[in-house]
């Protein structure tokens, strides 16, 4: 889990930073667009409607030492759940890797689309900033590696 931050605001709420979760098993992202000031109660009931409603519980979560995940709150719900926060070493990007190449590449995407600044109008009149690109941008990669997993195995 990790924080993408320094977003212009965007979407009808006016969302700032992002989170990604990426799960290490199936290697699949999940985007959620967040406030600047959210708290660590409102981050882990995101998590929960928008997550583990719908994948279940991780046995161990890997995070930065961001205050909302190193608080009180979190070290309740991880003995509740029985579940392990580990926390990635400060400064040294490759202990979280792969989370890391996932939020560069999603962020260069971001920047492509959004290259004009925050509102980008195609050739239909549509207007698209990041937050609104969030549900594409997500099925393409999940997409993209399934269509590379099917190349693997035809090899």
């Amino acid at each position: 889990m990790d924080w993408v931050t320094a977003r212009p605001p965007s979407g009808d709420k006016s969302y700032n930073p992002f989170l990604v979760i990426l799960d290490r098993y199936s290697k699949t992202p999940i985007f959620l667009p967040c406030h600047k000031d959210d708290t660590a109660i409102d981050t882990a009931l995101l998590l929960w409607s928008r997550v583990i409603s719908h994948t279940g519980l991780f046995e161990n979560i890997k995070s930065d030492r961001d205050p909302k995940f190193t608080s009180a709150l979190w070290n309740n719900l991880h003995r509740l759940f029985g579940t392990k926060l580990s926390f990635s070493t400060a400064y040294h990007p490759q202990t979280d890797g792969l989370a890391e190449r996932m939020i560069k590449t999603l962020e260069d995407i971001i920047r492509r689309f959004c290259a004009y600044g925050l509102e980008f109008k195609t050739s239909d009149g549509f207007t698209h900033d990041w937050c609104t690109l969030i549900p594409e941008l997500d099925w393409h990669i999940r997409n993209q590696s399934i269509l590379l997993q099917a190349k693997l195995l035809l090899c």
